[in-house]
């Protein structure tokens, strides 16, 4: 079994096309590409992100309270009903962010969503994230809030780890993580999201590269940019994949 726990501090900074060339060159040079990443340095992440009727915990997060928390199925790609996915849930006290997740199928993270009823122990379940999320899922009335999907890169550096997220996109219909990767674009062509994710102090070398390129923290969130944008038109066609927008766009990744 992975790590099924986390504790963290996350700071997010929005970069254009050039700055994000820029410096994952120079990231490269003190860290190693994560695990997950493919041939071409990246990989696709899909999300089902759940909420209350009236979007609750969405509103709450928007408001910046000291504590907050949401639900959602990750998966890797497009997965089916049997594929292993990661239930999780994120809480952010005063910054410091805890997320805890079990793996579990596709299927079964439905069921247990819906029905709040613990799923059948299985050797790949975290039984005691489970308990916790049952606890969650009495509190709430869920349902299916919102599909986000993105082509990640990640970086590496003992507990320092980098994501270059883009083509983030999202939608409210068709709710399924096994129904297509497909969506409203959430940031401009040519714009990344790059998160830093550590549990102590970022390395000095990292701070210079920062203040080099004047690059400063942002408070975007995904989900958060989605509810606050959801009425507005989309802008351009679907985005499927990652290469096929660069391919629109006639831009090249940086390894």
């Amino acid at each position: 079994m992975g790590v099924d726990v986390f504790n963290r501090y996350e700071k997010k900074y929005i970069l254009d096309q050039t700055t994000y060339e820029a410096i994952a060159k120079q990231l490269c040079e003190h860290m190693t590409l994560d695990l997950y990443n493919k041939e071409n340095g990246h990989y696709t992440i899909s999300n089902l992100y759940y909420d209350t009727v009236d979007d609750v915990l969405i509103k709450k997060s928007l408001s910046k309270p000291i504590y907050k928390e949401k639900l959602r199925v990750r998966a890797y790609g497009i997965p089916t009903l049997d594929t292993k996915v990661y239930l999780e849930i994120k809480k952010k006290v005063d910054g410091l962010v805890n997320k805890r997740r079990t793996s579990m199928t596709l299927a079964e993270a439905y069921a247990f969503i819906e029905t709040g009823q613990i799923p059948a122990k299985k050797p790949y379940h975290n039984r005691q994230v489970i308990k916790e999320i049952a606890y969650f899922l009495q509190m709430y009335a869920l349902k299916p809030a919102t599909y986000i999907a993105y082509d990640r890169k990640a970086l590496c550096c003992g507990d320092l780890r980098i994501t270059f997220d883009t083509n983030i996109r999202s939608r409210r219909e068709t709710l399924g993580l096994e129904l297509g990767d497909y969506g409203r674009p959430l940031l401009e062509p040519g714009m990344w999201l790059m998160e830093v994710k550590a549990q102590t102090a970022f390395p000095l070398w990292f701070v210079k590269i920062l203040s080099e390129y004047k690059i400063t923290a942002s408070s975007f969130s995904k989900y958060g940019k989605e509810y606050l944008t959801r009425d507005q038109p989309m802008k351009g066609e679907h985005m499927t994949c990652l290469s096929h927008y660069l391919i629109s766009q006639g831009q090249q990744l940086t390894h």
